[in-house]
């Protein structure tokens, strides 16, 4: 039997090793990593959460303070967590892990980072392969959270079954600048270090937008909490739950031509190495006519 096909059994066996190299092959595009996509099993009934947001929201928090509750009540967790990637050696800063630390040595966690990779949108290209890898394996959850970079963020309406948008009080003067943006693929609102000032205004005004919608099958709800003390944890649990129970998901068409799309684009771009493009540019800088329009026509 290939080292291949001992993989995959030792996955639905749930096996964390398993799960770990696994991951390896698929992100790295190693032998064997086709094969292991292409044999996924896995269980669409587990609920896949992007966490989104604006930086020093307060999201990795909000993730720990809930990985802390559910892991209480002995549920099985996998995170995502998607790092800034180094301009200089394209790895991942491992930001995420390091304030998550604290599971590290938590059986039902299981957590890995991915680079961004030059990903603008907040998510690495490959990680719609490493979530269902994923959810291969039996976990209760799994939550991905993005960078943080703005509007761009939209994308994780891609790749999640239920997308927490979390926000905080000083974002109240920018809600109509982002409410076409970022404010429109959230299945559920977060207004973490909501005992700062304006928190309540700040509420209101999300709650008005909300409304303001077309009714749908989904009310969405506007959580008020304060990470670092647990508030608004048991909410957004439940939240989550019940998004996922009730089954609504009116971007599911969206969603799946989103991942189509991006592994499509992922495919027709692999031969295509970033690292080359700046040694080529590097040596046609050297000439006075250099012209960058010029020079893309001409790449293959």
């Amino acid at each position: 039997m290939s080292t291949t096909k001992t993989l995959i059994q030792q996955l639905q066996l749930c096996d964390k090793k398993a799960l770990a190299r696994c991951i390896t092959v698929v992100e790295n595009e190693l032998d064997g990593y086709e094969e292991i996509l292409t044999s996924l099993k896995f269980n669409s009934n587990i609920p896949v959460v992007g966490v989104t947001g604006p930086p020093g929201a307060g999201k990795s928090t909000l993730i720990n303070s809930v990985i802390k509750k559910l892991t209480e009540e002995n549920k099985s967790v996998g995170i995502i967590a998607i790092d800034p990637t180094s301009p200089f050696n394209y790895g991942s800063l491992l930001g995420d892990r390091l304030r998550m630390a604290e599971h590290f040595t938590n059986e039902n966690v299981f957590i890995r980072s991915l680079a961004t990779r030059g990903s603008l949108g907040g998510l690495s290209a490959k990680t719609i392969e490493i979530v269902d890898v994923m959810r291969a394996f039996a976990f209760d959850y799994i939550f991905v959270e993005t960078v943080g970079v703005g509007q761009s963020e939209v994308e994780v309406v891609g790749l999640a079954d239920t997308t927490v948008l979390v926000l905080v009080p000083e974002s109240g003067d920018d809600v109509q600048a982002i409410k076409s943006g970022i404010m429109e693929i959230a299945d559920i609102f977060v207004v973490n270090k909501s005992d700062r000032d304006g928190a309540n205004t700040f509420i209101k005004n999300i709650i008005q937008l909300v409304h303001s919608k077309v009714a749908s099958e989904w009310n969405i709800p506007v959580i008020k909490g304060i990470a670092t003390k647990g508030e608004g944890v048991d909410e957004l649990i439940a939240a989550i739950d019940k998004h996922n129970k009730v089954g609504v998901n009116t971007k599911r068409s969206y969603l799946l031509a989103e991942k189509a799309y991006r592994l499509i684009q992922n495919t027709k771009m692999k031969g295509v190495s970033k690292q080359d493009l700046q040694k080529q540019i590097d040596e046609e800088l050297k000439k006075k006519d250099f012209n960058l329009y010029a020079f893309v026509r001409g790449v293959k």
